[in-house]
C-alpha cells in the first residue's frame, strides 16, 4: 500500500454530504483527489475548496466510470484508492413502492457500485500494485428494521455482501475492499428523511429528529466527518490487513 502524500483517489457523489467530506478528509491527509459527482458544478465547487480535480461521473454508466479509472491513472500514473459513495434514498411504505423507484435506487445504490468497483479494480489489477476500495453501505445494510425504506434496505443489504465478495476475489492481487456503515447521519438527505418520516408518522420533524438522537447510544447525530473519518482509516497503512469488512460507525445505534 503507498504512502499518503503518493496516493491518488477517487470518490464518487462527493459534491455534498458524505462525499464532499470524504473527499476533504482524504486530501487533508495528503491523497491527491478526484472528486465525481453528476452534478457537474458541485463537484467543481468541492474540487476547487480542496484544490483537486472533477470529473462529472454518472455511476450507472460502467464507461463513464472506467474514462474516470483511465483519467486518473493517466494523470497521476497510479490509482490507489477508490471510494463508492454514490446513493439515493426515498421513504415509501413498502406496499406502495413504484417499481421506477425501486429501479432507479437498486441501479444507483448497488449497480452503479458493482460498475464503479469494476473499473477501479480494473485499474489496480492492470497496475499490479494493489489497491483499496470503500463501498459506502449504511446500518440499513444490516439490518431490515427501517420504516418505508424496503428498496434502500434491499440496495445496501446487497452493498455489504457484495464487498465481501470483491474483497475474496481481489485479496490475491493486494487490493483490499471494506465497506462502511453509517447511521443518522446529518446531511442533506437526512433532512428529505426527516420531512418524510414526519409525513409518514403523522409527527414533526423535530419529533423524528429527537427519536433518532435517543436511539444513538452516543446522543447525537452522527456528522459525514465521523464517516470520513473512518474511510480515511480504511485507505490507510493501518488498515492494510482489514478486508471484507462492514465497519459500523454509528454512535451504537445499531451493534451486532
Amino acid at each position: 500500500m503507498t504512502t499518503p502524500s503518493s496516493s491518488t483517489a477517487v470518490v464518487t457523489g462527493a459534491g455534498s454530504g458524505i462525499g464532499a467530506a470524504i473527499a476533504r478528509e482524504l486530501a487533508a491527509r495528503g491523497h491527491r483527489v478526484t472528486v465525481t459527482d453528476i452534478d457537474e458544478p458541485s463537484a467543481a465547487r468541492v474540487a476547487a475548496e480542496i484544490g483537486s480535480d472533477h470529473r462529472v461521473l454518472p455511476v450507472t454508466e460502467g464507461a463513464a466510470a472506467a474514462d474516470v479509472a483511465r483519467a486518473v491513472v493517466t494523470a497521476h500514473g497510479r490509482l490507489d484508492v477508490w471510494v463508492n459513495n454514490a446513493g439515493i434514498s426515498a421513504m415509501v411504505p413498502f406496499v406502495d413502492v413504484p417499481e421506477d423507484q425501486l429501479d432507479r435506487t437498486l441501479a444507483v445504490n448497488l449497480k452503479g457500485l458493482f460498475l464503479c468497483g469494476q473499473a477501479a479494480a480494473r485499474a489496480m489489477l492492470a497496475a499490479g500494485q494493489g489497491g483499496t476500495i470503500v463501498n459506502i453501505a449504511s446500518m440499513a445494510g444490516k439490518q431490515g428494521r427501517i420504516p418505508y425504506l424496503s428498496d434502500y434496505v434491499a440496495s445496501k443489504f446487497g452493498v455489504v455482501g457484495l464487498t465481501q465478495a470483491m474483497a475474496f476475489e481481489l485479496a490475491p492481487h493486494g487490493i483490499t475492499v471494506n465497506s462502511v456503515c453509517p447511521g443518522y447521519v446529518s446531511t442533506p438527505m437526512q433532512e428529505r428523511e426527516l420531512a418524510w418520516e414526519a409525513a409518514l408518522r403523522g409527527r414533526t420533524a423535530q419529533a423524528v429528529r429527537a427519536a433518532w438522537i435517543r436511539e444513538t447510544p452516543l446522543g447525537r447525530l452522527e456528522t459525514p466527518a465521523d464517516v470520513a473519518r473512518a474511510v480515511a482509516f480504511l485507505a490507510s497503512p493501518d488498515a492494510a490487513f482489514i478486508t471484507g469488512e462492514a465497519l459500523a460507525v454509528n454512535g451504537g445505534a445499531f451493534m451486532d
